[in-house]
């Protein structure tokens, strides 16, 4: 379980040297709780969220034990490493959006035909609860050839869960490599 400390300033000075510790600064926040400011040592941060099973993954800040979800991120403009997080509280029962990664496995054929992957969209937005949430799509990309796609429509979702994006809006798809 992923520990962090509340902070109790939430001032740019005291950003900056909880930054210059190693820690990450954080926001949990859900509807209907009372959001809580907070840090993470980054090194444990990243490899808790590498590990994690499903979509949401534990974390105790000061005597609280919650269950989050990674909402948004925030990268240093030079170094590339992750500077802030928001983290959504799971409510069980609660229906809200959550954005589900997207990942591809596979060598599409129509690489083979001059052409290359591209990932439109590297997470889907999803409406549900968090007990029905899918902790990821996984989509087979081997059958596409040169100018094909797997549109929206086309991705499977669980029961109790419904897609909020376009369904024309493309996933991935191979196009013509210049």
């Amino acid at each position: 379980m992923l520990e962090g400390i509340v902070r109790e300033s939430i001032g740019k000075t005291t950003a900056k040297k909880l930054r210059r510790d190693g820690y990450l600064t954080a926001n949990l926040y859900a509807n209907g709780v009372e959001n809580i400011q907070a840090a993470f040592k980054r090194g444990e941060f990243v490899r808790a969220v590498r590990n994690k099973e499903s979509l949401a993954f534990p974390v105790k800040v000061g005597e609280t034990e919650l269950n989050v979800v990674i909402q948004e991120y925030q990268l240093h403009p030079v170094h590339g490493e992750v500077v802030h997080v928001d983290l959504r509280i799971t409510v069980p029962g609660q229906v809200t959006n959550f954005l589900v990664p997207v990942i591809t496995h596979g060598t599409p054929k129509g690489l083979k035909n001059k052409g290359v992957l591209v990932m439109s969209k590297k997470r889907l937005k999803v409406r549900g609860a968090i007990e029905n949430m899918p902790a990821k799509f996984d989509l087979d990309v081997e059958p596409l050839d040169r100018d094909d796609s797997i549109l929206v429509r086309d991705v499977e979702v669980p029961e109790n869960c419904r897609l909020m994006d376009r369904p024309d809006v493309a996933v991935c798809g191979v196009i013509k490599a210049k």
